[in-house]
């Protein structure tokens, strides 16, 4: 009876969500329009869609399933978490309306156009656009996994993981395909009023439920679980000073240039909506310390959790002692945190590569938003088949994403800044890059003497772009004017920054 009520429940939502997803087309003609309507919903978003979908893309199924269990394993170094999306938020005060800036004045819609257009090489946006669907598969293949995972659970098992699997794909690119980052926004809206809402319940009920209140839960923890709330937290992870403060100054660099963050930036009606975006999100970020604290609560509830199970420690709280509605409810959040980030992810990967792949196909060149829309289709079937056949291929692959994307720094970023770089320069630097991350990776060398591996690939990265480029010639076509950003897409409006 259980199962039937919480997928019931699940069911609903379910149902909610698409019908949401494809209601972001009223008024917009039905679906038409171009590429930029579909990917970056005609740059015309406003602050509160553009709050709740850079919300949605960043508070994932991790925030539910992986925060929980970093909290259950380690304790305190889970706090990365917290620290890097607040100082990018902070960066994103800068670069978001730069970047914004510099795509509106030429027309383009993801961080390929910016490469090709700033080094007038059309094939270097193709192959940014492959490195980083690479990186970025593993991240639906991630979210895939983390619906299965709570649907089964809610499902009190009746639902099995493969048919979960299969629900979190279809769900998704049944809008996506068809709304775009529209009908995610539209979608986000949703998804935070259910996280909102049961995190803020589960934040009283489970202290106060398990333990008679916040301060007795306290107690114990440092009573029994001390060594949860020092660094490097429990066992031996390795994980101490220098690697939260190398990876919280990494990853606040490599958000603010994540394909699905830029596309967020793309979408806004204007710089003024980024900024004060920026000043907003922060405050979402409080809601993570819920996940955080209810893994650790999870270690006096259902102690003896291992390897993956460490991540059900929120679910396991959830499923023992709230009726089965409850316990629905909790999983369409949790869901919908898998489904958001995994549509805006799903639908970088079709931007890119019917703007910047595909393109290069005369007969796709005038079709690029229908090439885009197979890409999102085929991209999500991949991660999808993978996660059945070849599960730890992708999961391998993770461990490189964000390390890996961060070698697009300084071809991305600091060429729009710093116009001196040349692409001989970009692209040996980025090669270094990539090749020394994979290498520390896969040889288990991460982090590196305590400091995260992806740090240390992007200095030898930075080192050689820079010995390049002085060393080396200018670029041949470089553009003595166009390429300068305007001084209005790098400075905020004199009273701007203030205005809320």
């Amino acid at each position: 009876m259980n199962a039937v009520v919480a997928t019931s429940v699940f069911a609903g939502f379910m149902v909610l969500t698409v019908a949401l997803g494809l209601l972001a087309l009223r008024g917009r003609g039905g679906g038409g329009g171009g590429l930029a309507e579909w990917s970056v919903g005609g740059r015309s978003l406003g602050a509160v869609f553009i709050w709740v979908l850079m919300a949605g893309e960043g508070y994932t199924s991790f925030s539910y399933l992986g925060a929980a269990g970093w909290g259950y394993n380690y304790g305190a170094p889970v706090l990365y978490v917290i620290a890097y999306m607040s100082c990018g938020y902070a960066l994103g005060y800068l670069v978001g309306p730069t970047l914004w800036g510099y795509a509106r004045r030429h027309g383009l819609v993801g961080i390929t156009d910016m490469v090709a257009h700033r080094f007038r090489r059309p094939w270097l946006g193709a192959v940014v656009a492959v490195l980083a669907t690479v990186f970025l598969l593993p991240y639906i293949q991630l979210q895939i996994t983390g619906m299965g995972v709570v649907v089964s659970t809610i499902s009190y098992g009746a639902i099995s993981l493969n048919w979960a699997y299969f629900v979190a794909f279809a769900v998704t690119t049944g809008f996506v395909v068809v709304s775009g980052l529209r009908g995610s926004a539209w979608v986000s809206v949703l998804k935070d009023v259910m996280v909102i809402g049961t995190l803020g319940f589960l934040a009283f009920y489970v202290p106060v439920h398990y333990f008679d209140g916040y301060g007795p839960f306290l107690d114990r923890i440092v009573s029994e679980k001390s060594e949860w709330l020092t660094f490097p937290g429990h066992g031996d992870s390795g994980l101490g000073e220098a690697w939260f403060i190398s990876t919280s100054f990494l990853n606040s660099l490599t958000v603010v240039i994540f394909p699905t963050t830029v596309a967020g930036y793309l979408g806004a009606r204007n710089a003024d909506v980024l900024r004060r975006n920026a000043m907003w999100l922060p405050a979402y970020n409080v809601l993570l310390f819920v996940p955080m604290l209810l893994g650790m609560a999870a270690l006096f509830v259902v102690p003896g959790l291992v390897g993956a199970d460490s991540n059900l420690a929120l679910f396991e709280l959830v499923t023992d002692s709230l009726p089965a509605w409850a316990v629905g409810v909790v999983g369409v959040a949790a869901a919908l945190s898998s489904i958001v980030p995994m549509a805006v992810f799903m639908l970088v990967i079709g931007t890119m590569w019917g703007r910047s792949v595909l393109s290069i196909v005369p007969r796709w060149r005038q079709r690029q938003k229908g090439a885009a829309q197979i890409v999102v289709v085929v991209a999500g079937g991949l991660a999808l088949l993978l996660t059945y056949l070849a599960p730890n291929t992708l999961v391998r692959l993770s461990l490189i994403s964000y390390e890996g994307m961060a070698q697009l720094l300084p071809m991305v970023l600091l060429a729009l800044v710093w116009r001196r770089l040349t692409f001989a320069g970009a692209f040996s630097g980025l090669a270094v890059g990539v090749s020394v991350v994979c290498v520390l990776v896969f040889r288990g060398d991460d982090p590196v003497w305590g400091v995260n591996a992806g740090l240390v690939a992007l200095a030898a990265n930075l080192v050689v772009a820079l010995a390049v480029t002085y060393a080396g010639p200018r670029d041949r076509d470089e553009r003595p004017d166009d390429e300068v950003l305007a001084r209005d897409e790098i400075e905020p409006p004199t009273g701007t920054a203030a205005t809320v």
